[in-house]
Formats: C-alpha cells, structure tokens, sequence
C-alpha cells in the first residue's frame, strides 16, 4: 500500500519490470494530469473514479447502499428493482455525502519532528506534534479553500500533509437491483468464487464557475482533471494490474501481544454481539418489507465486518501468524542486546509492549462493549446525541443547549425513517444483558447495576420500562424536547441516564486507565518499528493504511486455497445462473438478466469465448476503504471494481499472505453490459470513453484521450462509427466539435 508521491522513488523500475506502461508523472503529478486526479474519497469511507469528462463517478454498490435506501420506499423499492437515471435531470441529491479529491501531498517530518527525540517526555512529544500538525494544515488549507491534514507514518516516526478538493454535491444516477449487486449476500461475502455486479453510479456536480458549492439546481457537472477509460478486452493471468484507493486501516507491525488481544478478546466480543444483533434484526426484516428497507443497509455493514472478524480469527491460528511474529521479535531482542548503544534505546521495548497489554486487556472489554453493544443500539445512540444538551443545560448555560439542541434536530427524521422500535427493545435488552454479565461489575456504573437489580435481572422488564418512559424512542416526544430542552426532562429519561452513566463511569474510571497503557504503548511501537527499519536496512517498508491515499501493483492471478483445490481467475454469467435460487434472497436472478442470459445477449462485452466474465481476481493489497476502488491495467486503463477480499486472507490488516491474499474484482465489461443491455442506460454508456484491447493502437488512443480535445473527438467518433458498423450502416457521417476543434468522419459503402 505505497503512497503515490513515493512510487517514482521507491517501485516504479518494479512496476515497470511487472508491466506498468505509464510513467510516473502519469500516475501522480502536482502540476499535470494524472491518475490520481480520478480517484476520489467517496462519503469518507469509500472509494470512487471518474469515468467520464461529466463526473461521472463509479464506486461499489456496497458503498452507495445508504444513498439508494434513503430514497428508496415500498412504492419507489430502489434496493429492489435498482434505479437508473436516463437524463440529469432525475439524478438524485444526497444530503451529507461528499468526495475528496487528492490536490497534493507532502513530507512535513522534519517541520513536526524539529527539535524532537527519544527524550523528549512523551506528553510533550504528543502536545507539540499537536500543535504542529495542526498548524501546518490550517495554513495549507488556504482559509477552508482546501480540506487539510497530517497524518503520522510508521508509527510516529513519519508525518505527511494531505490537500483535498471536497465537493458536496453528489447525486444518485444509477444503480442495479440488489439481486444483482448483492448477489450472493452473506453466504458469499468475502468468498471466491464471486458472481457479484457490486457497483453504483454517482456524478458530482459544482457551481456553475466550477467551484464546490452545496446542492443547487443550477449546479453543473464536474470536469475532472482526468477520468478513466474503460477496457472491454481479455484479461490473461500475470497481466499488470493496479488498485488506487483510500484503504481505511491496517496494523502489520503489531506485535504477538497485539495479535492475541485481536483474537481472544476483540475478535470474539463482535462476533459474540453482532451475531445477537443480527439475528434479532432478521427475524424481524424477513416478516415485512417495509422493515426490511428500514434496516437493510444497517444490516449489511454490521454483517460484513461480523463475518470478517470470524475470516480473521480463521486465518491467524491458520496462517500460525502469532508464532511468526514470535519469531520476528526474537531476532528484534537479538539485534537490539548487541550493541550497548543499541540496547539503550531499544533493549526494553518488547517487555514494554507487553506490560502495556497486559493492562489493556484488563480494561479493554469495558470500551469494546461501550461501542458494540451501548452505542450499538439505536435508541442508545440517539441518546448519547443529546449528551452536549444535557452539558449546556447543567451549566447553565441556556443559549447553549439551545443551540445544541438544534444541531440534533436534523437527525431525527433520518434516525425514525428507519427505525422500528419493537426490533430496537429486544437488541437492547439482548445487548445489556450481555454488558451486566461480560463486564467486569468494579468497572460498571451504580446506576445500571441498581436498575438491573430493581427489574430483578430481567432485562425484558428492564427494556420495558425504558421503551416506554424515553424521549428517545418517539419522534414527537423527541422533537418536542429539542424545541424546548431542560434538565429535568433527561434527568428523567431512562434511555439518557444509563448512556450517561455507562459513558461517564468509562470517562472517569476506565480510561484513565487505558490512557496511561496506551501512551506506554505507543512510545514502544513507534521505537519497535524504527528499531526494525534500522535493523533491515536494505528493505523497503510501506507504511500502515490509515484511510490515505494509496496504490497496490500486482497482477490477475488464479490460486489454490488448498490441496486439489483450484481457483481460475474470472467468474461467468453461467456461474450466476447455476447459483440462481428463487426461494433464497441472496441468489433470486433478475427475468431480464435471464433473458439475456438465454439469448446470449452479451453484445461486445462478451470475451474471445464468448463468455460473459462477470467477476475476476489479482493479487493486489486492499483491505476497507478500497471498497470501489478501480482495478487499471499497465496503460492506465479502468478494467475493473475491486470491492471484496478473499476468505484465505482475512488476516490482512494484520498480516499480508503474499500466497493467498487476493483482491476481487467486478469486471469492467460486466459492469458496461449491466448499464447497457440490461438497463438500457446508452446515455452513460455514450459519455464513457470504451477501449477494447484488441482494436489498433487502443491503447495510445486512450493515453492520448487524457491529453488533446482532438484526441478525445477522434476516440468519440471512432465509437460511434464502431456502433453504427455493428448495427450494419453502411453509409453515415458523424460530426463531432468541441471549442474550435471539429471532427468530421464519412462513411460509404
């Protein structure tokens, strides 16, 4: 996961060597336009490109899931039947969502390490690394011109400066039915092999001078920098690929002592409260639509990461990861004992990891139930929200609360938009009676342990009286306090009390505690990881994801996940077919899909089989966050979507497996087809630039697209003639002009 403005330095000769026909400047340049000016941030969680000179954005269906539920009711089901706009005019606003786009990146080490060293106190450290980061972001953001921030690198020994672009102004244009873009759904999320058509389709839009604005119907199009042609051709096994993303987070230096808190304590405590949650949110959903709509995008992100925190569990004592590190340490304790100088600042390190975890652990629970089980139920949530209305008014300080109290209110009509309170009493009163038994009694608040006793450990009970004396649980009631907050209001409130106790006692008894480890910790991983950079001189580290952005290089690839097991490399149409189960959610098959299926349908987008390859893999490095992010081939072409990971490498943000890890992918022409054939969108198919592999000088004409208007003209009448020819005219003429360029073309038999 190499950052771009590195790759020129560190792995282009590689990349070349692997295929890559790009220059370095054509993947990351300040100046001109590069890849890196396609590639967005999608909503802070996702990633998107650009695929035409209109900002159209593709980006997975996973990650535009909240966006198509919102609009989505029983008589418009997007989830359902998908959506598809046919003209600007019908694509939708979504209030909150934004993209970042990458303006540049720089090295600040040296400004917020000035002065710096291994004796610095540690508090200090941390306050001036504050303070410096902070002020050098606010200067380059240019008084809010730009989104701005620094980031540390490997630990705290590197910090770097990211410049954004953030538009707010990002509508719905498309999406498939969710048979198609969830096809396969729990059973085979994070499997291979896949048959999934994961994608969706936005367009970003700014002021009509081409600055960021808010949402306006006299916005325009964006003109992206760059966008990405979209390779239709054949994809063989060791042919170059590249992912460009913003992966959200991995840990790869931990350490075994980290690594046995990950799956011994972390791992099991979320799979334990979200398969509960899960399976009461279910019940639920599969008795009526209109619940099902209401939860199914809440359903999906706490399934995804329940199923992978049992892959990763799998893979660790799998992968013997916990002994490898074991390994590694030794030879770390080795290298740091054999020198005095060396042992001084490095000697203690390991044992100092240790010790820190060893009093993590103790308290640790208490934070990870706090996040899964408290604050992961709704009305405890919406509760906890009101917590800066409850500081204001205890102080005071009126106006305050007011004000606070009026930043809540935008909440509400999304929060009972898609809440059903009957679900939310029984995942409360599942998830704190998990909280009363698993956590420690010393380090829970009076107040919950009082109520549990007067309901006499029935949580049922205890879920009634809450349900039915709290603000929080009735859009009326809730609104009507937000118009006119006062103390006594939530003095009284159940549902507050017990957030407000629960976070309170975790606030003044826990993590003090965890405070002080995690400082003791933090110190010795940033010396562990020096310490290993020094000691390996000749290798070339990458530094952790931290939801910035990165390139992966690799290559398509097959695998073999075990013995007599193997895996081709793509996935077909048939393969959706033979999966195809009416009675069963996750594999209904869409008539037309069937249809075209039948008919063999495939137009251009079938491969030199005559197959329709639907999904394939490669090995590059992704993990969340990447979700969306475009697979490009060596001459910076879109050939795919990546938007899930393997089974066999669930340990990636702990580990990379160079064996088995693999990136899977939705194939760009299975996406063209989808928005073609099947939805008969040709007004996005008409505004995408198309490549196909096997036409002369493809290539250099989807290099050349990027950089003249002629070039650009040229590509656009070539496909439209290349259209015409396949519907069999044989005389036309096509005219195409853009400022004062015109190309014309005629035909004639």
């Amino acid at each position: 996961m190499w950052l771009p403005m590195l790759i020129k330095r560190l792995n282009y000769t590689d990349m070349q060597k692997q295929g890559l026909q790009l220059t370095a400047e054509e993947i990351y340049s300040v100046n001109n336009s590069s890849l890196k000016d396609a590639i967005v941030q999608f909503g802070g969680f996702c990633t998107g490109e650009f695929v035409s000179p209109e900002g159209l954005l593709l980006t997975n269906h996973h990650c535009g899931y909240g966006s198509i539920q919102s609009h989505s009711t029983t008589e418009h089901d997007y989830l359902t039947d998908g959506f598809w706009a046919t003209s600007k005019d019908q694509e939708l606003p979504n209030e909150g969502l934004f993209v970042d786009i990458l303006h540049h990146m720089d090295d600040v080490t040296g400004k917020v390490l000035e002065g710096i060293d291994n004796n610095t106190p540690e508090e200090q450290r941390q306050q001036l690394i504050a303070q410096r980061a902070q002020a050098i972001a606010q200067e380059a953001s240019e008084n809010g011109k730009y989104v701005t921030y620094v980031r540390d690198f490997f630990n705290g020994n590197e910090f770097y400066l990211f410049v954004y672009n953030r538009y707010t102004d990002v509508r719905l244009v498309g999406a498939p039915p969710s048979s198609i873009g969830k096809f396969g759904g729990d059973t085979d999320n994070w499997m291979w092999p896949r048959h999934t058509g994961d994608f969706s389709m936005f367009r970003v839009y700014t002021a009509p001078d081409g600055s960021a604005a808010e949402y306006s119907k006299e916005n325009v199009p964006y003109k992206p920098k760059h966008h990405l042609p979209i390779n239709i051709g054949d994809k063989e096994p060791g042919d170059f690929s590249m992912v460009f993303g913003f992966p959200g987070r991995t840990k790869r230096f931990m350490t075994s002592h980290g690594l046995k808190l990950e799956v011994n304590q972390l791992n099991k405590s979320r799979i334990k409260l979200r398969e509960k949650k899960l399976g009461l949110w279910k019940e639920e959903m599969d008795k009526d639509d209109a619940t099902r709509i209401k939860y199914a995008s809440k359903y999906a992100s706490t399934s995804n990461y329940y199923k992978y925190s049992i892959g990763q569990n799998e893979g660790i004592k799998r992968m013997r990861t916990i002994e490898g590190k074991l390994v590694d340490e030794d030879k770390f304790q080795a290298w740091a004992n054999s020198s005095p100088e060396l042992k001084s600042t490095y000697g203690n390190v390991l044992n100092d990891i240790s010790d820190a975890y060893t009093t993590i652990e103790k308290y640790n629970l208490g934070a990870v139930y706090l996040n899964e089980a408290v604050l992961g139920t709704e009305s405890m949530l919406m509760a906890y929200r009101l917590t800066p209305v409850y500081g204001a008014l205890k102080s005071g300080n009126a106006a305050a609360a007011k004000k606070a109290a009026e930043d809540v209110k935008p909440r509400v009509d999304a929060f009972f938009k898609d809440y059903y309170k009957p679900v939310d009493q029984k995942v409360f009163a599942t998830l704190m009676q998990s909280y009363y038994e698993d956590i420690a009694k010393d380090q829970q608040p009076a107040y919950f342990k009082d109520l549990v006793k007067k309901y006499k450990g029935n949580f049922e009970k205890l879920a009634d009286y809450v349900y039915s004396n709290s603000i929080v649980v009735d859009a009326q009631k809730l609104n009507n306090f937000l118009s006119n907050p006062t103390q006594k209001v939530l003095d009284n409130d159940p549902a507050f009390q017990i957030v407000n106790a629960i976070i309170d006692n975790y606030r003044s008894n826990i993590s003090p505690k965890l405070q002080e480890s995690e400082a003791k910790l933090a110190k010795a991983n940033r010396l562990y990881v020096a310490g290993l950079r020094l000691m390996n001189p000749d290798k070339v580290y990458y530094p952790d994801a931290n939801s910035t952005i990165r390139l992966s290089y690799g290559s398509v690839q097959d695998y073999s996940p075990q013995d007599g097991v193997m895996y081709n490399y793509y996935t077909t149409l048939d393969g959706v077919m033979a999966k195809e189960d009416p009675n069963n959610e996750e594999f209904v098959v869409p008539a037309k899909l069937k249809q075209l299926y039948e008919a063999k349908d495939y137009g251009r987008y079938a491969n030199s089989k005559g197959e329709l390859v639907t999904d394939f893999i490669t090995n590059n490095d992704i993990t969340g966050g990447n979700s969306g992010s475009p697979v490009i081939n060596g001459k910076g072409e879109l050939i795919g979507l990546a938007f899930d990971g393997n089974w066999e490498a669930m340990t990636g943000d702990l580990v990379f497996d160079p064996d088995y890890k693999r990136c899977i992918n939705m194939d760009s022409r299975y996406l063209l087809f989808l928005i073609d054939k099947y939805a008969g969108a040709t007004n996005l198919i008409n505004e995408m630039t198309i490549v196909d592999t096997d036409s002369p000088g493809a290539g250099d004409a989807a290099k050349a697209e990027a950089e003249t208007p002629q070039a650009e003209l040229l590509n656009a009448v070539l496909e439209e003639a290349k259209q015409n020819l396949q519907k069999g005219k044989d005389e036309f003429k096509i005219t195409k002009e853009k400022g004062d360029v015109k190309v014309k073309l005629q035909v004639k038999d």
